[in-house]
């Protein structure tokens, strides 16, 4: 019989006579192997509706962007413009028709049918009319050309050499592309420590053992001061307290041995050999957990080595010895207990529980050994920076035993309440324990993490570290790691043990951030006080954290580090967090951040393929953000807006035409241009621009981490914005229709021989004539309004910006120049050639455009010498060459084995920055190549020559 409750697993197994309790650590999952045993018995379980699929179902909230919020919010705006043109054009319909002359005038009888309809139904069916005539101000269009810009654009993340591991082979993963502009945005970044910051390679460095001090001295254990300077080589062997705790070591884990079977079937030997003890093969430690595994290595090296585990055995040989250990239980390691414990028959017969743990889960239950002096020398290797386990045993007697053993079985056996009993047992034995010493294991930093988090500081990003090490520990890799500044004043929020406690600390600290605001300040919080803090004291714990320029959890639980998030989420900014982890206890704050990161270390891939994004190591998140986060930010913002803009233009016309026509529904343009308008006429110049628009080259980016405040908060997508571009567009559409109307109306010399329009409108200058130079006055303006927006030219800019104009030309001439069988009506014959034949109609498409365009060139040369943005000023210091004195595109014009495009040459980057144009530098890009470049065409780039180049793929 079994019972599943969210993750956790309850079965009992009968089998003749005995019961056995199984657990999630008795599960096979698919793919499993057997290797350390012959056979075993099993028990299908997680079948039908009780498979894991079917059980733990439930809707996981989508995240979105900001940028689609926007989106959504704009898009009602529209719709109310929308409806609002349709009502007002229905009833100005009906107020010009209360005359009878033009209700019903004697070109245009209505029928018996038309005279006795309902008025309301008329009504009703002219405003659907009028939707349907305005609806092309809604950008459907957006929707696709987004997604199509979030899919393509995602490629360059996996493409940039930059963020590639080589020592791993690993490359930047996007596991989602509706959050690639979401990385432009970011505020707070919430960061795991181990294997996060550091690397999660653990050395073990010291050791304390009954209150002395040991270190690890080429494979021997010495005494503090003492060194490695025998004459015969030789140590004292260790004895007694120092023999008890190795072995405490090397017995108390969960470490799994894997032998070469390849090396063994070779020679004919049995595959199985080592299930029974015997093995001549080589054999590797393999654990979930680094520490246990840098343990039981550094105990092999000193003389006490874990040399098999057979089902309920456990071998080790000490100095050489063979010694055999019957394996009773295992008491899990879980996060409220913060331990983990074993129950061992010794080879006398005896039965000892080994444990070991955070010193916080261990000191408190223990009853005799050197206490103190092992928590004066915990502290010191916390101080150090060395992560620190405390171990402790407790020896029963038979009678302990028989009560030990039937309380374990009756938990693990129980269908009800299991893990509430399990908690009483585990609580009941793991007490009145005898203190054996500590452990200092070293995790060294990662590369380059000072520099990321100096960086991440200048944008404006605030880094919280969010870590289940000690409180002295955490402080010290902070500190080695720039997260702390030696001169920031460290506030602490620590040890609180009741509500009213914590909540006067937290006024406490909050008075002196308000007294020492001058100076920069720190704070540190643990576990249990975060817990009392966020029980009553939200809004004071927040109002302290806000006010801090960095924030140091530590002793989290990964349900704790997932409230934090949340609650700085929820708070009233409503500010952007980034979450970053390497482990599954990362997992539920990287799924509650607007975007969460996995990194690609070891200990397993749960937060790779529960994150948004994965890098292999911290420093490339820099770039991630500064970089990429920025062109993706200034990408898509621009083309939104843009779409907005260039449907306004497009629909504005045809809402003042109706003015013109008795709001007779006519249609201004042709219905082939209202149909390719925003699939062929306007659609490619804006998707390369949205592709590989740069405003400044991404080592500028990289090397002046404050142009990242100037898309922060959602700038370029801000209601004032929005008002801009939408108040042009409707001032554009103005000029495009009166100024067609004006230009072209009365006595106005319209046919190439000198013939007067008035003369000949009957044949030239019809509806489809005005509406046609009216479309085609737009086409142009619109498309070089976004070429005045783009920065970064490239070839392809030139070949769809000039191309979409050229093709406009080319398609009407075909489309009105020749008569299609296939066509029913062709209200555009001739139209356009006979339009485009006089030089008063090309006078009048170059006036317009340059009345429409030249206020926005002025507007942006008056903005960018008065007040300019720090963008802006760093593309004048560009353009005049301060990027770097030795920079030339053609001389740094990378090869094609180089690129890390697939399908086009890349922009070269500018030199390494000079001492007085950047205060802080990131990456130097390597000797042997220059370093992933953005844009995937040879550039001409403010003036600078193309120099193409046709990369090869990817080889990695």
């Amino acid at each position: 019989m079994h019972n599943v409750i969210g993750y956790r697993y309850r079965c009992i197994f009968l089998l003749f006579v005995f019961v056995r309790p199984l657990g999630p650590e008795n599960l096979l999952l698919r793919g499993a192997r057997l290797k350390n045993t012959k056979e075993i018995f099993g028990v299908a379980v997680y079948t039908g509706m009780e498979s894991k699929m079917a059980l733990n179902y439930k809707c996981k909230s989508q995240k979105r962007s900001a940028v689609e919020k926007s989106m959504n919010t704009f898009l009602i705006i529209y719709l109310i413009i929308l409806l609002s043109e349709a009502i007002l054009s229905t009833i100005l319909k009906y107020a010009w028709q209360a005359e009878i002359k033009w209700d019903e005038p004697f070109y245009n009888q209505k029928t018996e049918a038309e005279r006795n309809s309902s008025p309301i139904l008329k009504f009703i069916s002219d405003f659907l009319a009028f939707l349907v005539l305005y609806n092309f101000i809604i950008p459907i269009s957006l929707y696709v050309t987004v997604e199509m810009q979030k899919f393509l654009g995602s490629f360059f993340i996996g493409w940039d050499l930059d963020l590639y591991h080589e020592e791993s082979d690993q490359k930047a993963q996007v596991n989602t592309s509706d959050l690639n502009e979401e990385l432009g945005q970011v505020e707070y970044v919430f960061t795991d420590k181990t294997g996060t910051l550091t690397e999660n390679e653990m050395q073990f460095r010291e050791c304390s053992i009954n209150g002395t001090k040991y270190r690890e001295v080429n494979g021997k254990l010495l005494p503090e001061g003492m060194t490695d300077d025998s004459p015969d080589g030789s140590m004292p062997p260790l004895m007694g307290d120092e023999l008890l705790f190795l072995k405490a070591v090397s017995l108390c884990h969960t470490v799994q041995i894997s032998y070469d079977q390849s090396d063994c079937l070779a020679v004919g030997g049995d595959p199985f050999s080592h299930a029974n003890g015997v093995s001549s093969s080589p054999m590797e430690y393999y654990a979930s957990s680094p520490d246990e595994k840098a343990l039981v290595e550094a105990t092999k090296r000193i003389g006490v080595a874990f040399s098999c585990s057979n089902g309920d055995t456990m071998e080790i040989k000490t100095f050489g010895k063979l010694e055999k250990y019957k394996l009773l239980h295992v008491l899990e390691f879980d996060p409220n207990r913060r331990r983990m414990s074993v129950i061992l028959q010794t080879p006398s017969g005896g039965k000892v529980l080994f444990t070991k743990g955070a010193e916080s889960a261990i000191l408190p239950f223990a009853t005799s050994g050197e206490i103190e002096k092992t928590r004066l020398h915990v502290d010191e290797f916390a101080m150090k920076g060395l992560r620190t386990l405390v171990v402790a045993c407790r020896h029963f007697s038979p009678e302990e035993y028989i009560d030990v053993d039937k309380k374990l079985n009756s938990a693990r056996t129980a269908l009800q309440q299991r893990e509430e009993r399990l908690q009483e047992a585990f609580s009941y034995i793991e007490k009145d324990l005898q203190l054996l010493g500590a452990t200092g294991v070293e995790d060294k930093l990662q590369d380059k993490v000072q520099e990321t988090i100096e960086a991440l500081r200048l944008a404006g990003i605030k880094v919280w570290v969010l870590t289940g090490d000690k409180h002295e520990t955490a402080v010290s890799v902070s500190l080695s790691c720039g997260h702390f500044h030696r001169t920031m004043n460290i506030l602490e929020l620590l040890q609180q043990h009741s509500d009213n406690e914590c909540a006067e600390q937290l006024r406490i600290l909050s008075r002196r951030l308000r007294e020492d605001h001058v100076i920069q300040h720190g704070l540190v919080v643990d576990g249990a006080s975060l817990s009392l803090a966020l029980r009553e004291h939200e809004k004071l714990f927040m109002e302290v954290c806000k006010n801090c320029s960095a924030v140091l959890c530590c002793r989290m639980a990964p349900l704790q580090k997932a409230k934090v998030v949340r609650l700085l989420k929820t708070s009233p900014e409503k500010p952007i967090t980034l979450a970053i982890g390497d482990g599954a206890n990362d997992v539920s704050m990287i799924q509650e951040a607007h975007v969460g990161i996995g990194i690609m270390g070891k200990e397993g891939r749960q937060a790779v393929r529960n994150s948004d994004y994965a890098i292999a190591r911290f420093k490339f998140l820099a770039k991630l953000l500064l970089v990429h986060g920025h062109f993706y930010y200034i990408r898509i913002a621009t083309l939104v807006q843009y779409f907005f803009y260039k449907n306004v233009c497009f629909i504005t016309p045809q809402f003042l035409y109706q003015f013109f026509c008795l709001f007779s529904q006519q249609t201004l343009y042709d219905s082939v241009y209202l149909t390719l308008y925003n699939i062929c006429f306007t659609s490619l110049p804006i998707l390369v621009y949205s592709l590989f628009e740069q405003l400044v080259h991404p080592h500028v980016l990289q090397n002046k981490p404050g142009l990242y405040r100037d898309i922060s908060k959602n700038s370029l997508l801000s209601f004032r914005t929005f008002l801009y571009w939408t108040v042009l567009g409707f001032c554009h559409a103005f000029v495009f229709f009166f100024g067609s109307y004006i230009l072209m109306g009365e006595d106005t010399t319209l046919m190439g021989n000198g013939q007067i329009l008035r003369a000949n409108r009957q044949l030239m200058f019809g509806n489809w004539t005005f509406g046609t130079l009216v479309f085609t006055v737009m086409v142009i303006t619109v498309t070089l309004k976004l070429a005045l927006e783009t920065h970064f030219w490239t070839w392809m800019n030139h070949f769809v910006t000039w191309g979409s104009i050229a093709f406009y030309f080319i398609f009407s001439l075909f489309y009105g120049g020749i008569i299609w069988p296939f066509l029913h009506t062709q209200d555009m014959y001739f139209v356009f050639v006979q339009l485009l034949s006089s030089g008063s109609a090309w006078f009048a498409i170059i006036i317009i455009v340059i009345t429409c365009l030249f206020p926005d060139v002025l507007k942006k040369v008056l903005y960018r010498h008065l007040q300019p943005t720090s963008t802006q000023k760093s593309q004048m210091e560009e353009g005049e060459g301060s990027v770097g004195p030795e920079y030339d595109p053609v001389k740094a014009q990378r090869s094609p084995g180089e690129d890390n495009w697939h399908l086009l040459a890349a922009y070269p980057p500018p030199a390494a920055p000079g001492p007085d144009s950047c205060s802080l530098s990131l990456y130097q890009p390597p000797r042997c190549r220059t370093s992933a470049a953005w844009n995937p065409c040879a550039a001409t780039n403010r003036g600078r020559a193309a120099v193409p180049a046709w990369p090869a793929s990817w080889s990695k």
